[in-house]
Order: structure tokens, then sequence, then C-alpha cells
């Protein structure tokens, strides 16, 4: 009898992690009717990062009414678990492109909302707050999400105002003095997956700009707006450092939660990995399949197959990698602990043909590997 731990993240654009997991899970059980299955999906930190925690942990989810990404009033939500303990959000939840539709604008849009999650989670008195980073519409570097927490944002004027994108070279002064005090107390862990830096060619503005619908034009001036928040960073806090790794993530939101929250940032994986106690589900498993859309450069900084796949190397268990497609050289990721690569995208279709036969093809390719090579 073989325990199987299944631990994929999703297939962007096609699967879930929760479907992904349900299709392995079904697929070994019809080849090995007598095998233990555990299903752990896992998100990046993106959307569907809280429905992740809580398929794979006791939790609960609330909603909460706040602001969207153009202050308007939506009904968000964020996870609670641990007993209570810590709080899950991401910011997607209220601040992610899907919710602007056909009104992009990253100078425009706001992470206000992201605050207010933030203050209902204290109000639930929890002790830790785990912050997914990712899919967002935003631009304005984690301001307004500081702002709905008390901070002050001043314009030469001496009126306080909430910055977005476009609005943060407006900033004379910033007063943190009345954020809410209960942050103090709280351990944030911010899951973020990108090493980009706040501002420059590198940065949030010129990476990820224009997928928010800016123009060169706007990519310019935003990412001249992010330099000017870090000048007003530094003389408000003493903090020097727009450069460090993650700092672009969601529009600047990695360095805004660093600099307003004290955040440690993190790879989404390492905090996942952490918070379902992998190591320990892991020493019994026999076979450990993970997944992700695509294996390639990016994942070998710690996305969630070489994740799984480097904390398995002190376990006995085979690691199976089933992907939709592979760049580079297999032998990069079987060094770091994958046994296998399953590629369920097997005749190379574009995006578009692939998307309607997604399921059929994970579900034919999972299938032939497990009947040659684990039963």
């Amino acid at each position: 009898m073989k325990t199987y731990l299944i631990i994929p993240d999703s297939f962007k654009g096609t699967l879930s992690s929760i479907d992904v997991c349900s299709i392995i899970q079904e697929e070994i059980l019809k080849v090995d009717p007598q095998a233990i299955t555990k299903t752990l999906p896992v998100a990046d930190g993106g959307e569907g990062s809280v429905d992740a925690f809580l398929q794979g942990l006791p939790g609960k989810k609330v909603f909460v009414d706040v602001k969207n990404p153009y202050f308007e009033t939506m009904t968000s939500f964020y996870g609670i678990i641990d007993q209570g303990k810590t709080a899950v959000i991401e910011m997607a939840a209220c601040a992610g492109l899907p919710l602007v539709e056909h009104r992009k604008n990253p100078a425009l849009t706001t992470t206000y909302g992201v605050g207010e999650l933030i203050l209902d989670a204290l109000n639930h008195g929890v002790e830790k707050i785990i912050l997914g980073l990712g899919g967002s519409s935003t631009n304005d570097g984690g301001c307004g999400c500081a702002a709905a927490l008390g901070a002050k944002f001043y314009n030469q004027q001496k009126m306080s105002f909430i910055p977005t994108g476009g609005t943060l070279h407006m900033i004379e002064s910033i007063d943190l003095s009345g954020m809410d005090p209960r942050l103090q107390h709280i351990e944030f862990i911010t899951m973020c997956d990108i090493d980009n830096p706040l501002y420059g060619i590198e940065g949030a503005a010129y990476v990820f700009g224009p997928q928010k619908g800016a123009n060169h034009a706007m990519v310019e001036y935003l990412d001249a707006n992010l330099k000017h928040l870090s000048l007003k960073v530094k003389e408000a806090t003493g903090f020097d450092d727009p450069f460090f790794k993650g700092a672009g993530a969601a529009g600047g939101m990695g360095y805004g939660t660093k600099v307003f929250l004290h955040s440690k940032i993190q790879m989404g994986i390492e905090t996942v990995l952490d918070v379902i106690s992998f190591d320990e589900l892991a020493k019994d498993a026999d076979v450990i399949i993970t997944g992700e859309g695509k294996l390639d450069r990016q994942s070998l900084r710690g996305k969630v197959v070489i994740g799984v796949a480097r904390r398995a190397k002190k376990t006995k268990a085979k690691v199976v990698a089933v992907v939709g497609s592979l760049e580079g050289n297999p032998k990069d990721y079987t060094s770091e602990g994958v046994d296998h690569i399953v590629i369920t995208n097997y005749e190379n279709l574009s995006f578009e043909e692939l998307k309607p036969r997604a399921k059929a093809d994970m579900i034919f390719t999972v299938s032939q590997f497990l009947k040659k090579n684990l039963v």
C-alpha cells in the first residue's frame, strides 16, 4: 500500500490547483485502489491562495465589505486558519486585475481595500497575517493599504490624501504615527515569487505596468512616481533600499509591506510548506506529486515544483512533476530533486488550442505515467 502526497500549483488559465489535485487523486485510485492519498492544493500568493490554504487546513473564509481598485464598495474575503491565530489575505481579492475589467489604469487604482482586510483581521484577534501578492491592478507602492491602516500622506498644501500610482509624486511628507497600534504586535509574512526592484527598467512599472493598462508614457510616469515615493519614505523613516528583491511585486506592494508593515518577504511556496507542516506530512509519503503550468528557469528560483522537490530530498519519497510544458534541460530539474517529469501538453499545442482539452490531456498523461511507473 503506497502513500501519495499531491501538492500542485494551478495551471493558470486552465485548471485550478484544486482541479489538478482532484484529477491526479482520481487517476491514482483507478490504478491503485488501496492507495492512501492526501491532497494539498497550493497557490503562489495570487488569486486562489486563500482557497488553497483552506482546502489543505481547517479554517474559515471571512467576508467583508471593502473598497475595490476604484474605491467602490465590494464584498471581498480572506481566510482564517491555525485556530484563529493566522489570517491569509490575497490582495487580488480586492485589488486584482480581473476586478477592473475594461477599466485598466494603474495610475488610478488603489490597494486601500487590502488595508481594510487587514483591519478586519486585526478585529478578529489574529496574531499573524500572510499576505499574498500577485495579480494586482495597482501601482501605488502599497500607499492605499497604508492609508487604510492610518498612515497619512500630505501634499504641498499640507492636505492629506490617498495616493494612487498616478499621484505618488504629490506626496510631500508621510506620517506613520497614526497607524493602528495593533500592527506592532502582528507577524507579517509577504508571499512573493518575483525579485524585481521598486523602480527602474526591471521595476514594477516597466515590467508589469503594460499588462495593467499602461502605455509607454504612463510607464515612465509611474516609474518616476515610485522613485519619488522611495525618497519620501527615506525622509520619513530612514529606510533606503528600494531595490530589495520583491520590492516591485504587485505594483510596489512588496515595498509597501516591508516599509509600512515591517513584513518578512518570502517565496510563496516556502510560506505554504511551512504553514501546512510539509516536512511532517512528507516523511511517510512514498510518492509526492507536484506540478505547475510551466517548468522553466523561473521555476528554479523556488516556485512550487522546485520548492517541493528541494524539501522532499530529506524524505524517501519519489517526486513526480506534472507540468503543462518544459523549457530547458530536464537535468536542471532532476538535480533539484525531481525524479520524473510528466508533460501534459504532449502535442505542444498553442494555449488557445490547449485550453478546451487541458483536463482531458492531464487525465491521459497522468494515467499513462502511473500505469507504467508507479503501480
